[in-house]
């Protein structure tokens, strides 16, 4: 029961499937060399350029930081991952370098995820896994980086559960930043987890699927009051089947995958993914299950989405709705129609002209 407890967390955290076994902190890295090679590619040879990796203490813990770009004098971009407990950072190497020529960009290991899950104890982190805890790490991760980098205002990017805790950050310090930017945007979870059950399901009856109708007929009524892990993780594993996690593909290899390959990652920190998603998801599905930002008609701060066509993992409609109905200095909604739920992974190229065209000007006026 342990090892399906497992296996319905990570389907619902994004982190790796228990079919790639992190490797034990103690093993040589088979894949050394490779992570060489890509860790010399990516060195930051720029004389004004800045690639730091450090700690800081956020929340009375110690939480770790990478910061990477060509120019230091560029906006600061600020990515909130996913998860809980599903960072970007070993994952970032993929996509992320064109960014830097642009931005200085900010990977974080939230409390509880990668490096910062090994850098503290786990029993003393556990009480404080809340969503408002969280909102208070990113306020001060943002204080943070305008000391350190004598920057006014950051560029606050969330992705999936990270559009939760930066939406409301930025709801609460407007004067701290430039835009906000949401990929996978979260605004009603019970919404967006009705919205992915009915795609499922309509999905599994085209291709005639009984495995999955049965399945999914099981949970019926959806998402109902008895909202666990392994409810929502029966339904995300068969939404992302039929592509709502990464778009025509049954599943996401190249995505887990790309972890191993990480120059900032040890084969400790894969070891943590897991164990990070263990520690969180059920102490935060309760708060999880009650965001909703339908109520919220007003930002003080330009709001850009960018949204998947095929994203059934934090389905985008809802944010599309809710987008034409918000008041904000400047909005745009970018539908990506080959992407899913992990579109700098699948559109790279167009994720960087929008974020260069759309997001770049708001931090230059």
């Amino acid at each position: 029961m342990k090892e399906i407890r497992v296996r319905l967390l990570s389907l619902l955290a994004l982190l790796l499937p228990m079919s790639i076994t992190p490797v034990a902190a103690a093993d040589a890295d088979p894949f050394a060399d490779a992570k060489a090679i890509i860790a010399d590619i990516e060195r930051i040879v720029t004389p004004n350029g800045v690639e730091e990796m450090f700690t800081a203490k956020i929340g009375s813990i110690d939480q770790w930081l990478q910061v990477r770009g060509r120019d230091r004098d560029n906006p600061l971009l600020l990515y909130l991952h996913g998860g809980p407990a599903a960072p970007v950072m070993p994952w970032a190497w993929t996509f992320q370098r064109p960014w830097e020529e642009f931005f200085t960009v900010v990977q974080w290991d939230q409390r509880g995820a990668g490096k910062t899950y090994h850098a503290n104890d786990p029993e003393q982190v556990a009480p404080t896994i809340h969503i408002e805890q969280f909102v208070a790490d990113t306020l001060e991760v943002i204080e943070l980086l305008r000391k350190r980098y004598n920057k006014d205002k950051v560029i606050v990017l969330g992705h999936s559960w990270g559009t939760i805790i930066g939406l409301e950050a930025a709801r609460r310090r407007p004067e701290w930043v430039h835009a906000y930017v949401g990929i996978g945007q979260v605004i009603s979870v019970r919404e967006n987890e009705r919205v992915g059950y009915e795609y499922a399901l309509r999905m599994a009856k085209l291709h005639d699927n009984q495995e999955a109708i049965r399945e999914l007929e099981a949970l019926a009524p959806y998402p109902g009051e008895e909202f666990t892990p392994e409810r929502v993780g029966q339904q995300r594993k068969w939404a992302q089947y039929y592509w709502g996690l990464s778009a025509y593909r049954h599943d996401s290899e190249q995505y887990f995958k790309s972890f191993r390959l990480s120059p900032v990652y040890s084969p400790a920190d894969r070891a943590a993914l897991n164990a990070g998603s263990e520690l969180t998801l059920g102490r935060i599905l309760d708060e999880w299950a009650a965001v909703d930002f339908r109520k919220v008609r007003q930002m003080q701060v330009p709001v850009i989405m960018f949204m998947g066509r095929h994203d059934y993992t934090t389905p985008s409609q809802p944010t599309a709705d809710w987008l034409a109905a918000l008041e904000a200095p400047v909005k745009h909604g970018i539908w990506f129609e080959h992407s899913a739920h992990l579109a700098p992974l699948e559109e790279p190229g167009k994720v960087l002209i929008e974020l260069v065209n759309r997001v770049l000007p708001l931090a230059q006026e």
